[in-house]
């Protein structure tokens, strides 16, 4: 039986994605399992939500480095302490330095409130999509490259804007889709299963 592909999942806030991928994992035949969860600050919804679940946290205080390449190195020791094999960033705030990727290389995985390229780099992508008056937003998942919200995209799925929608309502239909369609993809992955840009993606286990 093939193992279940161990990740690390990194936070900044009420960790609503770190939920849904716990749920998925905790179902049977789930090709994923959450060895670790990673915020870069205290006291946030997300480490009680991994406390909940049984998983173990890590903080990682920007504040505690001196700069970007400081504190990448020291999330990715985190995590391979751990024995995680890719990193699944779920509302992460941080911008990673170019380490990571080649630590985790085609394995740091990133959820976009905004259908890419449109409205890339601010958590206040459904606002500016209200704001351009977009017919049509939606949710990415994408690899981490050193562009921000450049990398290969994995899946994308759409969120029509309905008459009289403001930010919390369209937020919470993008939310739907986000819970749904990040669990799938982290699977896919798990299972060794992601073809992105006509090639497949796999993984190899930490010795």
């Amino acid at each position: 039986m093939q193992s279940r592909l161990p990740i690390a999942v990194l936070v900044s806030g009420s960790g609503s994605n770190l939920q849904a991928i716990l749920d998925a994992s905790a179902e049977p035949g789930y090709s994923a399992d959450v060895c670790v969860v990673i915020s870069d600050r205290s006291e946030i919804w997300a480490l009680e939500r991994a406390a909940a679940a049984g998983v173990p946290v890590e903080v990682v205080d920007w504040s505690d480095y001196g700069n970007r390449a400081a504190f990448t190195a020291a999330v990715c020791d985190v995590a391979d302490r751990y024995g995680a094999s890719a990193l699944v960033l779920a509302g992460f705030l941080r911008i990673l330095g170019d380490s990571a990727m080649r630590r985790f290389p085609d394995r740091i995985l990133n959820i976009h409130p905004s259908l890419l390229p449109a409205f890339p780099g601010t958590i206040h992508a459904v606002q500016e999509a209200l704001d351009h008056g977009a017919k049509v937003t939606g949710v990415t998942v994408h690899f981490v490259t050193a562009d921000v919200d450049a990398g290969p995209i994995i899946a994308q799925e759409a969120v029509v804007v309905m008459p009289g929608d403001d930010a919390a309502s369209l937020h919470a239909r993008v939310q739907e889709v986000e819970h749904r369609l990040y669990p799938a993809v982290v699977d896919a992955l798990g299972r060794r299963a992601l073809v992105v840009e006509g090639r497949w993606v796999t993984w190899k286990e930490k010795s």
